[in-house]
Formats: structure tokens, sequence, C-alpha cells
């Protein structure tokens, strides 16, 4: 027999604790959303996700600071947490905010648009306790920074539940 997921163990975690779980999502463009989509139940937890690409959009659906984004641009760490603070806001439901913000940000190349090493990826995870980042400096190609910045994203959440 396999072992689960880490999306699966995750969303296992989340049942247990009774939280829902919304994703803010750049350079994944929706692959931490689609893990999750991709476990039978998941629906009892995941209330959906944001890919929020445009930087305009981390600003103005997310909450992310304008002047943070100004100074530092999109790939930063404090980004990273503002983005997962705000999607549990902006996918509230009946005026409770989700209960785990997971966001992700970063460089997948094949350029770096702003000097920042290609592969740079910056994880928030914001729960009604605390917020927090993890990052990450990945190796590889398009896909395989994508991929590893997902399953680093799943990873953090879990990890930022199981404490």
């Amino acid at each position: 027999m396999t072992e689960p997921s880490t999306a699966a163990r995750l969303l296992a975690r989340l049942r247990l604790h009774g939280w829902s779980v919304a994703v803010a999502e750049s350079l994944t463009g929706g692959l931490v959303v689609s893990s999750l989509v991709g476990v039978p139940g998941a629906s009892a937890s995941l209330r959906g996700g944001v890919v929020a690409y445009d930087t305009a959009i981390k600003q103005s659906v997310l909450g992310v600071d304008a002047a943070l984004l100004g100074r530092h641009g999109p790939v930063h760490p404090e980004v990273a947490r503002q983005m997962a603070e705000g999607v549990r806001r902006a996918l509230s439901v009946a005026g409770r905010p989700a209960d785990l913000g997971i966001a992700t940000t970063g460089i997948a190349g094949p350029e770096s648009p702003d000097g920042q090493p290609v592969g740079t990826v910056h994880v928030g995870i914001a729960t009604p306790d605390r917020s927090g980042v993890v990052s990450f400096l990945f190796d590889g190609d398009r896909a395989r920074i994508r991929e590893a910045a997902c399953e680093a994203a799943l990873r953090a959440a879990l990890d930022a539940i199981s404490e």
C-alpha cells in the first residue's frame, strides 16, 4: 500500500481539527489547490483558491501592502505572509475567515525579472494564532520549480498545524 500524499495528510489533519483552508498562489498557478482537489473528500475543508499571478491582484484581492510591493516587488517573504493572511479573509464564509491560509510566491524562470535567483520561493502560512514564512531555493526547470514549490507549501502547512 502506498503512503498517503502530503495533500491527503494535510486534509486529514484539517478534518481532525475541523479547520478550513484557503490558498493564494502566484508561481504555482493553481497547483496547490489542484493537489488538494485531487484528494477525495477535499470539499470538507477546502474553501478555494486565488491565483494572484498579477501583482495588482496581490494588493487588490489579498490586501498585500502597496508600499511593500513597491519597495520589494512580489517575490519577498513578507509578501508571502501577507498573501496567506489575506486569502484567509478573502475566502471568508459568513464572516468567518478560513482557518488556514497558504500562499506561494517566487520565480520559476527561465529568467528572473528582478535579479533574484531563479528557484527563489517563499511560502506563507497563516492560522488564527500566527503567521510565518518558509523560504526555499529550488533547482531545475520551470516545471520542476513549480512542483517543488507546491510540495513545499503543502508540507509547510502540514507542519504548521501539526505543531
